[in-house]
């Protein structure tokens, strides 16, 4: 068995997609130097995508610090009453902003579907 390990010879590939995409845009006619050309709506979506991540960063770190704040209270109810505020209003903060992408999303979608059907 320990054999069949020992005739195995590595294969090395020259198989190179983006390469071989490049030599047919050439090929075709089309200009391969600036390929990372992005429209307005990418460019947006990219925009979307990293203060979304940026929500998902901050409401962490808003649960984590109640959190902190509640662990270290030492039965003080001021500080609980803090903490709970802090988590409270931190998901009714993250509840807002899914559910205003989820109906942006839902909007967009519904026009593009209807202008791109019409056309």
């Amino acid at each position: 068995m320990l054999l069949m390990f020992l005739f195995v010879t590595p294969v090395f590939s020259d198989f190179d997609i983006s390469n071989m995409a490049n030599k047919a845009a050439d090929k075709a006619g089309y200009k391969t130097t600036s390929i990372s050309e992005t429209t307005l709506a990418e460019t947006i979506g990219l925009v979307v995508k990293a203060a979304l991540s940026m929500v998902g960063v901050i409401f962490l770190l808003l649960m984590v610090y109640a959190g902190y704040l509640w662990m270290t209270a030492r039965g003080e109810e001021e500080m609980t009453k803090k903490a709970q505020k802090i988590i409270i209003s931190s998901v009714i903060g993250l509840i807002i902003v899914v559910a205003s992408y989820t109906v942006t999303n839902f909007i967009v979608f519904a026009i593009l579907s209807k202008t791109v059907s019409s056309s």
